[in-house]
């Protein structure tokens, strides 16, 4: 997946930031560069300067989504030993369902099935790259015996499923609490499939 500029200019990382708070309240996919660059303070002309085209300030947009996506994923992990999926999915929940997380959660949700549907341009790769990064992220969660095993892959994919699914009801439907039993119930599912209970 592409990304911004690697040395952008000050004023264009101000827009960027700029645009982004546009983006996490207004989503991405009908984004048009008049009302934005009136949001922001700025102009058609000076995006499409900075950002070369329209595509050019969604992938630095997408960028930095994926930015504060990340920086979200590594706050759950903690600095002791792996601590095991459940726990994982435990605590990446809660931070990725946090009220003041949604419009970021929103924001993913939309560009990630966006990438689905427009697999080319500026959306290219993110869906992909979203996952690889989860899948990353559970894997420092396993204890070394099982990260690089065959079943460990299996149960790493089978949590971020549960994970991801949960999400997309939650933004669907805001029904926190059937959906925390439903986790809370997979993750009993998951911790018993661990120690063997």
């Amino acid at each position: 997946m592409s990304q911004e500029a690697p040395n952008p200019s000050a004023r264009q990382t101000e827009l960027l930031e700029a645009a982004y708070q546009y983006a996490l309240a207004h989503g991405l996919t009908d984004l048009s560069l008049r009302p934005l660059a009136e949001a922001i303070d700025s102009s058609p002309r000076v995006l499409l300067f900075l950002f070369e085209n329209k595509d050019g300030l969604l992938r630095a947009l997408l960028a930095r989504a994926r930015a504060d996506e990340l920086a979200l994923l590594d706050r759950a992990r903690l600095p002791e030993d792996p601590a095991g999926l459940a726990p994982a999915i435990e605590r990446l929940w809660a931070r990725l369902t946090a009220m003041e997380h949604r419009p970021l959660l929103r924001l993913w949700a939309e560009a990630y099935t966006r990438s689905l549907v427009q697999p080319d341009g500026a959306w290219a790769g993110f869906a992909r790259a979203t996952v690889e990064d989860w899948l990353n992220v559970l894997a420092d969660f396993q204890p070394l015996s099982e990260r690089d095993s065959e079943d460990g892959g299996t149960r790493r994919t089978l949590a971020l499923a549960v994970l991801r699914g949960a999400l997309f009801d939650l933004l669907a439907t805001d029904d926190d609490v059937r959906l925390i039993a439903a986790v809370k119930h997979q993750l009993a599912l998951l911790q018993a499939d661990t120690t063997g209970g």
